[in-house]
């Protein structure tokens, strides 16, 4: 195929956190298309400015749909390929209203990292279906693409999400342990409750485990009224090994708290069941052992390569009993999370997803 323009959309990315990963792995990745990012107006991605990339800072978070729209209009009539890289419900319905007659084979492409379906929602993906039969579905789990495959979508299919690629973080050997991490945003569906509940045991009980925690807003910059009351009292708690991020983390940075760590992620079984996490594929690319929950995506990584422990109950007193049995077999664990870096980095290369949006 002759080189061309692939428009890689993402409304509220503006920095290193949320979906940037699974962006930055495609701007990485690509050799020989030429890749135009659509992002927040507020955006700061000067990690990716040395990358042949042309940025186009252009959403506004509260006219994204708005703008999405007339953007979907404007490329539909233009050379290139358009992927939505966090595809919604309201996506498909933007892009069906934008085009102005049946979207052509090779030009639309909307990846779903998770769907919950409900009656409407499965009534609008099948209208669409009938009327632009050549959208392109991917997502990173049979279950999630099954859905768009019952509603009539004949091109989806299941593309494993990139891997984001190692900035100046390659271990070549194992680290002792230092520290508990819990990385990223203080979200209720991402078991922030249970992080503040252990921090609370490990105090009452005098212990000095080093405890990083990331306690950042989410993409939106929000958080959710639960996770608010939480920080409150992850404040109130007087624990002198804990330290606190409130802030997106540099790259670098982020990488670097992975190494000699166990990640915790408590995330609910009932939100993260078949709902991959990249937070686990870095860990693991660091060689960081995980923590996590029994019936969810990252449980089922964890228990095929005994990179970790995943658990049916979600205790402090359980998230303690699985942080000492790693702390003691720490090297063991360590070298079975950098094995399954090697699987996974396979198994999750960005051209996978790119021979798909160049084919």
């Amino acid at each position: 195929m002759a080189t061309e323009t692939i428009h890689i959309i993402e409304p509220t990315l503006e920095r290193e956190s949320g979906h940037y990963g699974f962006v930055a792995s495609l701007c990485h990745a690509d050799t020989s298309n030429r890749i135009c990012l659509w992002v927040s107006k507020r955006a700061d991605l000067s990690v990716l400015k040395k990358l042949r990339v042309e940025f186009r800072r252009f959403f506004y978070r509260r006219l994204r749909r708005v703008q999405a729209y007339f953007l979907y209009r404007k490329l539909l009539d233009l050379p290139g390929r358009l992927f939505v890289a966090t595809a919604g419900r309201a996506d498909l319905l933007l892009l069906n209203w934008a085009a102005r007659q049946q979207i052509p084979p090779s030009k639309a492409y909307l990846y779903f990292h998770w769907v919950r379906p409900t009656p409407s929602k499965l009534a609008n993906f099948r209208k669409i279906a009938r009327a632009q039969p050549n959208i392109v579905i991917l997502g990173p789990t049979p279950s999630v693409v099954g859905v768009f495959r019952e509603c009539g979508f004949e091109n989806a299919r299941v593309v494993p999400v990139p891997i984001n690629p190692d900035v100046g973080l390659k271990p070549t050997q194992q680290q002792p342990f230092r520290h508990l991490f819990y990385p990223g945003s203080a979200r209720h569906d991402k078991g922030f409750s249970k992080i503040v509940d252990l921090v609370e045991y490990l105090a009452a009980r005098g212990m000095q485990i080093p405890f990083s925690v990331q306690i950042s807003p989410d993409h939106y910059d929000k958080y959710d009224q639960a996770s608010r009351a939480d920080i409150v009292r992850l404040g109130n708690i007087a624990y002198p090994s804990l330290r606190t991020y409130p802030d997106t983390m540099p790259s670098a940075e982020y990488r670097e708290k992975f190494l000699g760590a166990i990640c915790l992620q408590p995330y609910s079984v009932d939100d993260f069941a078949d709902r991959m996490s990249s937070v686990t594929l870095d860990a693991l690319s660091a060689g960081c052992p995980v923590i996590t929950t029994a019936g969810t995506w990252m449980g089922r990584i964890v228990e095929k390569f005994d990179a970790g422990i995943a658990l049916g109950k979600l205790t402090a007193e359980e998230l303690f009993q699985a942080i000492n049995s790693i702390i003691k077999d720490y090297h063991r664990y360590q070298l079975n999370a950098l094995n399954a870096r090697k699987a996974l980095h396979e198994e999750h290369n960005a051209a996978h997803l790119l021979n798909v949006l160049a084919a």
